[in-house]
This record gives C-alpha cells, sequence and structure tokens, in this order.
C-alpha cells in the first residue's frame, strides 16, 4: 500500500499553477469536466507518477481552508531552492533547524490558496528510518 497523490482546491487555477510550476511541478494532464470543473495531476522531477492533484470547481465558491496543516516537499539543497523561489517573487520563509544543528533543514512558501509547503533538506544519512526517531 502507498499514497499516490493528494489534492488541492483552488479558488485560481492559472494563478496555482503558475505557482506549482515555479516550485518545480510539471502538468501531466488535465481533466475537464462539463460543469467548467477541472483535475489538473502535476508531479516533480523525482516522482515517476502524479503526486499532486489541483482541483478546480468554481460552482462551489470560495477556498476555505480548514483541517489541512501542510504538505512537505523534499530538496537537494534548501538554500538554493530559497535563492530561486525568492528570485521568481514567492516568499519562502528563513532556514529553520527544528532538530537542532544536526537535523532537518526547512523553510516554509504559502501558496495563493493559503496552503504551506515545508520545504525540506535531510542532513547527511538521510531522513530518520523507523529504527530512529
Amino acid at each position: 500500500m502507498k499514497t499516490i497523490l493528494f489534492a488541492l482546491r483552488v479558488s485560481d487555477l492559472e494563478r496555482s499553477l503558475a505557482f506549482y510550476r515555479t516550485v518545480g511541478y510539471t502538468e501531466l494532464t488535465t481533466v475537464p469536466f462539463e460543469d467548467g470543473s477541472s483535475l489538473v495531476w502535476l508531479k516533480l522531477p523525482d516522482e515517476p507518477a502524479v503526486s499532486l492533484e489541483l482541483v478546480h470547481r468554481p460552482a462551489d465558491g470560495p477556498v476555505v481552508l480548514g483541517g489541512f496543516a501542510h504538505f512537505a516537499i523534499e530538496v537537494e539543497s534548501l538554500s538554493a531552492t530559497v535563492d530561486r523561489l525568492s528570485a521568481a517573487g514567492l516568499e519562502p520563509g528563513a532556514v529553520e533547524l527544528p532538530g537542532g544543528q544536526d537535523g532537518p533543514k526547512t523553510s516554509w512558501v504559502t501558496d495563493p490558496d493559503g496552503y504551506r509547503i515545508e520545504l525540506v533538506e535531510w542532513p547527511p544519512g538521510g531522513p530518520p528510518t523507523p529504527e530512529q526517531p
């Protein structure tokens, strides 16, 4: 069993697509519906298949956040990613060390609808495994 994707409802599809393209996602396909709704499947370069679905349903009214905390993206170099996103006009937060000097480096960026994305650079040795906290 494995997670294959998660879906985010977005208010302005083109604005959200521009944001997620800047982050590094590429579009795989769009599924249009007769009522003007659509689904857009995206993936990051190192992913083998779709990992993010943008759901655009204008008839459902405004997007209301609630209950969703964030999702995380692993990056090879956090400083390079923060620099690239900043140069592209996004506003990632300062680099944080939530696990101390030997833990992961993180930064946060917020998409146009208010969804928070945690950017994570793991320390040498990678993420914790089930054997280590």
